[in-house]
């Protein structure tokens, strides 16, 4: 009998958390991921790199939610300028959509897309800006899970695919170049 009160009190218990979960309109997201390349910047080799963000969510359907934040990745490459280290540092926004829907055990898997608005600064190593490519639009897909903790935080592991273009003016030549790559992260999301 003890055994059964247990179950059937953590089912009300996560039952709970999960409904007010569901809910709430608004929503916060503090993350922090790698940032994996997946091709090379106009020809340069880029190291893993990592970044952070902050984004909030308004859910104007029961499923689908408007998204915007802001984020910063920073990636390194010795190949830009030979002999020569410089830092990438990727800043901008992100919007879009979000769909996210219950499934086992309170988790709910997501999915979101949308567009950036980003900028590369290059600087080298002693922090000095090379360049600023300007801020230029790009895209992101994604997905991953939310995991409930308590009735008003959540644990959101997801993956990533982003992508934008920018003329990259390095040792006096400027050239058209791409960044492409995946992250990798963990967030923690607040709902109101």
């Amino acid at each position: 009998m003890r055994y059964t009160s247990t179950i059937i009190a953590t089912i009300a218990l996560l039952s709970t958390g999960q409904a007010a979960l569901a809910q709430a309109r608004w929503s916060a997201e503090l993350s922090g991921d790698a940032a994996l390349p997946t091709q090379t910047l106009d020809g340069a080799d880029l190291k893993t790199g990592g970044g952070f963000g902050l984004n909030v969510r308004y859910r104007f359907q029961p499923h689908l939610a408007a998204y915007a934040g802001w984020e910063w990745h920073l990636q390194q490459s010795e190949q830009i300028v030979p002999g020569e280290t410089l830092d990438l540092n990727d800043t901008g926004y992100a919007f879009g959509l979000r769909f996210e829907h219950p499934m086992l055990a309170q988790t709910s898997y997501w999915v979101r897309g949308g567009g950036l608005f980003n900028h590369i600064e290059v600087e080298n190593a002693s922090g000095d800006l090379i360049d600023d490519t300007g801020h230029e639009l790009g895209w992101e897909v994604g997905g991953g899970l939310t995991i409930p903790i308590g009735s008003r935080f959540g644990l959101t592991p997801g993956v990533r695919y982003r992508t934008f273009s920018g003329d990259v003016n390095v040792a006096g030549t400027s050239k058209p170049s791409t960044l492409s790559y995946v992250t990798m992260g963990l967030g923690l999301a607040f709902t109101f």
